[in-house]
């Protein structure tokens, strides 16, 4: 089939969405790559001791945060139907580069706990936008390849993290690398002056007038739509889960793993950047040959590939390479790549959940999805930190998140198949 040529604002807005999804990648992994020295600095000024358990327990606290201010950008979505997909990412841009640059001035850990929850928000909100944009954005036969094209920003932007960690953070410490994400704010002078909202919205608005922010989200709670939600939300929480326990405490495993084999401390977390960016690149992978998947199987089909390769890779990776007692390392970080390739349902979810909805209530449909399963997935990170405490060690804890995928196996079965259908208007 031959692919439609894109306009310049289909050019323009996939680009400024992409780059957005890259600045949300960075934002969110600069703490997980920065833990253990941000806590070692702020716990004691904080009155708690930085003992390894502590410093398990309250990142994992932290993170659970950063989930939670994720999660209240089911917000954004109602706001992004109601005023617009590109005003929506242009506030949520400079919400996140404000708090993340806050996050150097922390002075103890509860100070960067709120800096963190708003961050998250910010980055919450970017990403409803950024989705629902090229959603209406890309014409019919190219809106998978838009998706997954979307979505490997996220990953570039966690490579960019890792990269960024191995030269400034591990010479200036972790308040510069919280800096540093201050930058993407000035990329919202770009977008507002180069990218227009899609045709598709703006008829929307014409025809059928202004739709308020509560009868875009209240429409996904009637008969037309309930039971599609319920799913959809299931399964993105699913997807979540392994996001954060197979990628947010893989740098700390790495390190462990690698100065078990005998590496300094340094060395070690130079590994876990690698590792880190080996991880990002399987993802990358994943979403640009995602649409391959997808036409073929189906979004269905797809999403149950990327579940059972997540469930295979977590469990052994985490459940049994990560204690081998020596030459673990390269074995630990292969399962890691591959947890990368799993990560590709995201890309899936991007085409599929704007095919299940119209415009009206598009973008309070994907917030809501991603929103509760943050949410639901900031209890679980927590859960996963007290497990780490009270056992000793994140392997098996980690290695239990695998279930979710299983669990995800049986439920899409029941979901809504969209291949080969248009947009919704």
């Amino acid at each position: 089939m031959t692919q439609t040529k894109l306009t310049t604002n289909q050019k323009r807005s996939l680009f400024a969405a992409w780059g957005g999804i890259v600045l949300d990648g960075v934002d969110s992994f600069i703490f997980a790559l920065v833990l253990v020295p941000a806590m070692k600095e702020l716990l004691p000024k904080s009155g708690i001791a930085a003992t390894p358990g502590n410093l398990g327990a309250y990142g994992s606290i932290l993170f659970s945060v950063f989930l939670i201010g994720w999660g209240m950008a089911s917000l954004w979505g109602p706001l992004a139907d109601r005023f617009g997909r590109v005003k929506t990412m242009m506030l949520a841009v400079l919400c996140y580069s404000l708090f993340t640059f806050l996050g150097c001035l922390a002075q103890d850990v509860w100070q960067l706990a709120v800096f963190r929850m708003l961050a998250g928000f910010g980055v919450g909100g970017e990403f409803v936008g950024a989705a629902t944009l090229v959603a209406e954005e890309m014409p019919e036969n190219r809106r998978l390849q838009g998706a997954g094209f979307l979505n490997s920003g996220y990953y570039v932007g966690t490579f960019i993290a890792a990269a960024l960690n191995y030269t400034i953070g591990a010479h200036y410490g972790w308040r510069a690398m919280f800096m540093i994400g201050g930058v993407p704010a000035l990329f919202v002078a770009w977008i507002r002056y180069g990218v227009h909202e899609p045709e598709k919205w703006k008829n929307r608005m014409k025809s059928a007038g202004v739709v308020s922010a509560k009868q875009s989200f209240l429409a996904l709670f009637t008969p037309e739509y309930r039971t599609r939600t319920i799913i959809n939300c299931t399964l993105a929480l699913v997807s979540m889960i392994g996001l954060w326990a197979g990628t947010v405490y893989a740098p700390g495993a790495v390190t462990q793993v690698a100065m078990r084999d005998g590496y300094s401390p340094k060395d070690a977390a130079q590994i876990a950047s690698w590792a880190t960016m080996l991880l990002s690149t399987g993802t990358v992978i994943a979403c640009l040959s995602m649409h391959l998947l997808a036409e073929r199987l189906g979004r269905r089909g797809a999403v149950a590939f990327f579940f059972s390769l997540m469930a295979v890779s977590i469990s052994v990776g985490f459940g049994w390479a990560f204690y081998l007692p020596h030459g673990a390392l390269g074995i630990f970080i292969t399962c890691l790549f591959f947890v990368g390739i799993g990560g590709g349902s995201f890309p899936v979810y991007l085409a599929w959940l704007p095919e299940q909805y119209r415009t009206e209530c598009r973008g309070s449909a994907i917030a809501l999805a991603f929103g509760i399963g943050r949410f639901v997935a900031a209890g679980a990170t927590f859960l996963v930190g007290m497990g780490v405490a009270a056992y000793g060690s994140l392997g098996v804890p980690v290695a239990l998140t695998s279930i979710a995928f299983v669990l995800g196996l049986f439920l899409v079965r029941f979901a809504v198949e969209t291949k080969g259908q248009p947009l919704p208007e």
